[in-house]
């Protein structure tokens, strides 16, 4: 290794140093054997089959019945890793702005009839056209997402929805929560631009921009083609009589002839969708109603405006036929820059997406059978903090590809290949787990000696019925005289 090659690793492999410390600091109760169970997550030859296969990776020095304890009974101060997430260096965009995509993905537990706050979450692909609700735990994530084609995203925060919870309340609270944690860290300054908050068609864009109205943060959000907004209230004409209006005209999605004439058009050739043409129309808001999220509300409505784009393009990489899609900004008076940085902001939000894949089939975050909630928190933030730190090794890892597989550039390894490599770099940086202490097994049963103890034997299905006492006749031996005749 040469020195200029010494010098360009110091400095990642400390930041990762750094963050390891800190994660075993976060681990208040059994830390040692979650923090060694994180590193059998990294250091595994394969994706992860099951919690008890785990235990036989060489990171992981202590026994399956150790591990299972860990996992429920440990603790992980989930407030201190919060913030020491928020310390990590973060991508950004070309305008040096932070960009956020918030999602719900869900753990789905159909057949655990006795784990408790359990939601019917609404389940994709389970068959042709089919929308299955299957019950299970929903979590709430926002990652950081990288300004161009990748499959690495940043994940900050992680929370799992209750029965009851409003989705656009808890998901306003938690970026609240969030982005205070990122100007404490010094994340964002005054004079940075604001942040930008990426959400799909299942959020109520207007009113997360209505709850995080004063914070540094804009939100954009898809809407669904079926929506229809108002236009602003035009100028009041002199000597009109009457209660002033509150809304303007409709701005229907589905009608065209009630667009108007658009305040910016751009188009923009690209690799993968063709020709994008983008249209922009500034100041449009929804009518608000005392229904639904804005039930509780007291008083006046508020009017939210923001600014629509609508993207079309000519063909998509799959061959199916594109639809347009529709997007909210709560900023105004956009410009041409403005509407091409936008909906291009918007398709990096699918990378979350990857991430999501990786949890769920390499790292198999839903793949254990965890019976309480909180042991399922437990486990999601070990693998939120497993991540972290294949995000944090990015720097640092070779390519390690399989035979078949093409050689990719350092910058361009996706997280799988990382992940490979972890093992080596692992002992260079801090391992603040101690050794198990040694033991032996317990004495167990005498030799020779037998249970003497009746086994019990319970029907769970069906109720224990008392049958009636019979008495017992001895047999007789007499022989009974034959039949004749």
């Amino acid at each position: 290794m040469s020195l200029l090659h010494g010098d360009v690793r110091r400095e990642p492999l400390a930041q990762l140093s750094r963050f390891r410390g800190e994660f075993y600091s976060c681990l208040t109760s059994r830390s040692d054997a979650l923090f060694e169970l994180a590193d059998a997550v990294l250091c595994g030859g394969g994706p992860v089959r099951s919690l008890a296969e785990l235990s036989l990776v060489g990171e992981h020095r202590r026994g399956y019945g150790g591990l299972y304890a860990a996992v429920a009974h440990g603790r992980v101060d989930a407030d201190r890793l919060r913030r020491a997430l928020a310390t990590v260096p973060l991508p950004r965009a070309a305008d040096g702005r932070l960009v956020l995509a918030v999602d719900i993905t869900c753990w789905l537990r159909p057949d655990a009839h006795t784990s408790p706050q359990r939601i019917l979450c609404h389940t994709y692909g389970r068959g042709k056209d089919q929308h299955i609700p299957v019950p299970g735990w929903p979590y709430s994530i926002v990652c950081a997402l990288e300004p161009g084609r990748s499959s690495w995203t940043a994940p900050l925060d992680a929370l799992r929805l209750a029965p009851g919870d409003d989705a656009a309340t808890v998901t306003a609270r938690q970026l609240r929560e969030l982005v205070e944690r990122l100007i404490t860290a010094g994340q964002w300054q005054a004079g940075d631009p604001d942040v930008l908050v990426i959400a799909d068609a299942g959020y109520d864009a207007p009113r997360l921009a209505f709850l995080l109205r004063d914070l540094p943060v804009q939100v954009l959000a898809r809407m669904r083609s079926d929506r229809v907004l108002r236009r602003a209230v035009p100028p009041r004409l002199p000597g009109t009589m009457g209660r002033p209006p509150r809304h303007g005209g409709e701005f229907v999605f589905g009608q065209p002839d009630t667009w108007g004439t658009p305040d910016t058009v751009t188009v923009t050739d690209t690799r993968l969708y063709g020709t994008a043409l983008a249209r922009s129309w500034d100041r449009l808001h929804p009518k608000l109603t005392h229904r639904s999220s804005w039930a509780a509300a007291d008083g006046t409505l508020p009017i939210v405006e923001g600014t629509v784009i609508r993207l079309d393009i000519d063909h998509l990489p799959s061959g199916a036929t594109p639809k347009p899609v529709w997007l909210w900004w709560s900023g105004t008076d956009a410009t041409e820059a403005d509407a091409d940085r936008l909906w291009q902001s918007y398709l990096r939000r699918f990378d979350i997406e990857h991430t999501f894949r990786l949890f769920k089939q390499t790292l198999r975050w839903t793949c254990p059978k965890i019976r309480t909630p909180e042991a399922a928190d437990r486990w999601t933030w070990l693998i939120i903090a497993a991540y972290t730190q294949l995000r944090l090794a990015r720097p640092l890892a070779a390519d390690r590809r399989r035979p078949w597989e093409k050689p990719s550039p350092p910058d361009r390894l996706t997280p799988a290949r990382v992940r490979r490599g972890f093992r080596h770099i692992r002992p260079t940086t801090t391992c603040p787990a101690q050794a198990p202490k040694p033991s032996r097994p317990g004495p167990g049963r005498p030799p020779g000696r037998k249970n003497t103890r009746p086994t019990p034997r319970h029907d769970v299905h069906t109720p224990r019925t008392t049958q009636p006492t019979q008495r017992r006749t001895k047999k007789s031996t007499t022989p009974r005289p034959r039949r004749t005749g």
